[in-house]
């Protein structure tokens, strides 16, 4: 049933991508990369957009099959009735959009828009069913495991190719640029970040339709594991930086006789991953712009085996601190760890804070920098880290609601642990937890 279900949500999935194609195409403006060599050719040939894309998606299925050889499974086959299904959606979604017919640059570029927001969510929407992939995708995931190749750069050389494969087409049977304009350009930038953006906004609906279960961690230790079925105590802490959060924790575990986790977890993270270090160090809650970066991200949507690094590692040290969690008895600092053990008991989550110039003054010397160097670095490390914890638990950062404990540590570090130690022991009270 379930995979009926993924099979149905999969095909009106076609359809939105059909639907979206042929807004696109209606424009006027050019057609999305994907299409565009099949519709030059549909623009000089008396055949359809739609049987020229599913002359071209056998094209590349073949390819497929010269690709991989032995390792082109029997269920890539199915990418045979997609494509003329496909095929099909598109011209009879030209048909059906037979009343648009922009006459001015502004309608056509509305009608681009709209085309670019309705292909965006029919990618989300194949993606979420997970049950096959369209040629075009499954051409870029053969030559990527082939060759080794990093997945984002091949979907970006795939599509860069097909276009200026359009455009010489164009110029040798029309003699002019027809069908590849502008909107290939803009179709090019913002399906993938739609659908990206879709991903993120609806995460839900994978559980809510398929009951996926994936994911979840159990709150409980078995007792068959020679453990206590109530987890034991963990504290998190999210900290402003030059707060001085990693040195009030790091003094914290040791009074407690509790495991201490920080760089540590950049260390087990790189054994998980296979990144360098230093690589992990320089991605993690470090978020430039959020919006930069689901444009710069927006290949990975296509694949299903592979994610941005940045997406990687988090889900990476997520899955570290909830395994750090079932040993209990730690201090983990940062990392969004409040939010990734947000329903699990026992966890103690702090958030420390200072005013700007207590903190400027502290990276002024723990690092050695001018007043305006450390004030800068201050206001830049707060925005990355706000921008982090954003995209990746849409919560506000610093909020006193997501923690159970706030404080300014200009009272000192003393009275902040002892603050911390204080409310642990009540919530350990309360739970029956050990000590």
């Amino acid at each position: 049933m379930g995979k009926l279900k993924r099979y149905i949500v999969f095909l009106i999935g076609l359809f939105i991508n059909s639907l979206g194609v042929s807004l696109i195409t209606k424009a006027d403006l050019g057609t999305s990369p994907i299409s565009s060599i099949p519709y030059v050719l549909s623009l000089n040939f008396p055949f359809t957009l739609g049987q020229f894309t599913i002359a071209f998606s056998l094209l590349l299925i073949l390819i497929q099959l010269i690709i991989l050889r032995r390792n082109f499974k029997a269920e890539h086959l199915l990418q045979i009735p997609i494509s003329i299904l496909f095929g099909y959606f598109i011209d009879l979604t030209m048909v059906m959009l037979f009343f648009v017919d922009p006459q001015s640059y502004i309608s056509s570029v509305i009608y681009l828009l709209v085309g670019c927001l309705i292909l965006g969510f029919g990618v989300y929407t194949e993606v979420l069913a997970n049950v096959a992939m369209l040629p075009g995708e499954s051409f870029v995931r053969a030559v990527s495991s082939t060759w080794k190749t990093e997945f984002g750069t091949t979907k970006v050389a795939f599509d860069v190719s097909l276009t200026v494969i359009a455009a010489v087409l164009s110029l040798i049977f029309a003699h002019r640029l027809d069908g590849v304009r502008e909107g290939t350009i803009i179709a090019a930038l913002l399906v993938g970040f739609i659908a990206r953006l879709f991903g993120r906004k609806l995460s839900f609906l994978d559980a809510l339709l398929f009951h996926s279960n994936e994911g979840q961690q159990p709150a409980t230790v078995s007792a068959s594991d020679n453990t206590c079925s109530s987890p034991l105590p963990v504290i998190v802490i999210g900290r402003q930086y030059g707060s001085g959060g990693h040195d009030i924790g790091k003094a914290l575990a040791e009074k407690l006789g509790y495991h201490f986790y920080d760089n540590e977890i950049i260390q087990m993270t790189a054994g998980s991953t296979g990144y360098d270090p230093q690589f992990i160090k320089d991605r993690e809650e470090n978020m430039t712009n959020s919006f930069l970066y689901d444009l710069m991200s927006q290949m990975y949507v296509y694949s299903e085996t592979q994610e941005s690094p940045r997406d990687e590692i988090f889900e990476s040290e997520a899955k570290v601190i909830r395994d750090l969690a079932e040993k209990g008895n730690c201090v983990i600092v940062g990392r969004c760890a409040d939010y990734v053990l947000r329903d699990r008991p026992d966890t103690l989550k702090v958030y420390l804070h200072a005013s700007e110039d207590f903190r400027t003054e502290r990276i002024m010397k723990t690092e050695n920098l001018s007043r305006e160097d450390a004030l800068q670095k201050v206001r830049r490390m707060d925005r990355r880290r706000s921008d982090n914890y954003r995209y990746y638990t849409r919560r506000i950062w610093g909020r006193a609601q997501n923690y159970d404990l706030t404080v300014n540590t200009e009272i000192g570090t003393e009275a902040v642990q002892n603050m911390i130690r204080e409310l642990l022991e009540i919530k350990l009270k309360e739970a029956g937890s050990p000590a």
